[in-house]
């Protein structure tokens, strides 16, 4: 970590007043107006919960491997039995790195944008010859699903299931489409880090990679980036769509949570029987004109194996969790 203060980094920890509450709700869960896998609309109830108030730091991440050992997915030596038909130079540590193109492409392609980076990992976000020098502030990317899942067991805390996420996401707002009400940004208002500009080739300044987390308004439970800047991981395995109102006979869902593993398993790619969860939220690369995902119903599957230069993740901590006098466990 060449030209970062570690001992600054890892005077950093979780707190209980980077936590923000959620009230016990009834809302309405996914969107029957955008893309086919956020349907149908339906009625969730949750009980209330505390949600941290932005994504996992740089800062936050390096004070758990600093105090741990840990090593994430994306610094361990690749098995070539995992990775059927790869080519030899990939199995290596590395991850996934967006690289921006010289000009227009074919949107169809996103092998286009995506390089895999030997040596790429969450201490060297952009490649082998990057730090984290500047970017303490920002979220942590390049932490696979068990990453994430460690961090938040070391903090005393869970990730978020995907109804928790997108209730905490909305900020009170009864199914509007976007974190801060009904309307798209406009008029020079700059409400969230999504691609600003031609994509994937020139985005206009101060966008097209991450930004340091509080940067942009919070919404009306006080969260900062659910929408952009880092898609985030969340504990419930993907489905392709979500049960309709109609199969709940006698109530509403209460904390619902998703489908079995084996259920998640892309039917497209066999050969990877890699199960998948949802991540929320969007990122720095959700461009209107290909993926307007920067919304609280807008979800997608992710392999648990694999984290990129575009996907954190923040905690939850829930009722049941906290101590008999009532502040949350550090």
């Amino acid at each position: 970590m060449t030209g970062v203060d570690t001992d600054a980094l890892a005077d950093t920890r979780p707190a209980a007043d980077d936590l923000r509450h959620v009230p016990a709700q009834t809302f309405l869960m996914g969107s029957d107006d955008h893309y086919p896998e956020e349907a149908p609309t339906h009625r969730v109830a949750l009980d209330a919960f505390a949600i941290e108030a932005h994504q996992v730091t740089n800062a936050q991440f390096a004070r758990f491997v600093r105090g741990t050992g840990y090593v994430t997915v994306a610094e361990r030596p690749l098995d070539p039995a995992d990775y059927p038909g790869a080519p030899v130079e990939n199995l290596q540590p590395g991850s996934l790195v967006f690289t921006g193109t010289p000009g227009p492409v074919d949107l169809r392609h996103l092998s286009q944008w995506w390089t895999w980076t030997p040596g790429a990992s969450w201490r060297r976000p952009t490649g082998p010859r990057s730090s984290l020098a500047g970017r303490e502030s920002h979220p942590v990317v390049h932490v696979a699903y068990e990453d994430a899942e460690a961090y938040a067991t070391w903090a005393g805390r869970a990730l978020p299931t995907e109804a928790e996420w997108e209730a905490a996401a909305r900020g009170g707002l009864q199914a509007a489409p976007y974190t801060w009400g009904s309307e798209a940004e406009r008029g020079g208002r700059r409400l969230a880090n999504y691609w600003h500009g031609a994509f994937p080739w020139r985005a206009e300044p101060g966008y097209g990679t991450t930004s340091p987390v509080g940067s942009y308004p919070a919404n009306g439970y006080g969260l900062h980036d659910m929408a952009g800047n880092v898609w985030e991981w969340t504990c419930d395995w993907y489905a392709a769509r979500h049960v309709d109102d109609a199969a709940h006979e006698c109530c509403i869902p209460r904390n619902p949570r998703g489908p079995d593993a084996r259920e998640s398993l892309d039917p497209g790619q066999p050969q990877f029987p890699v199960p998948r969860k949802v991540v929320k939220g969007g990122s720095f690369l959700c461009a209107d004109s290909y993926c307007r995902r920067y919304r609280p119903a807008a979800r997608r599957p992710q392999a648990i194996d694999t984290g990129t230069s575009h996907i954190g993740f923040r905690c939850v901590l829930r009722e049941a969790a906290r101590t008999p006098d009532g502040p949350p466990h550090p």
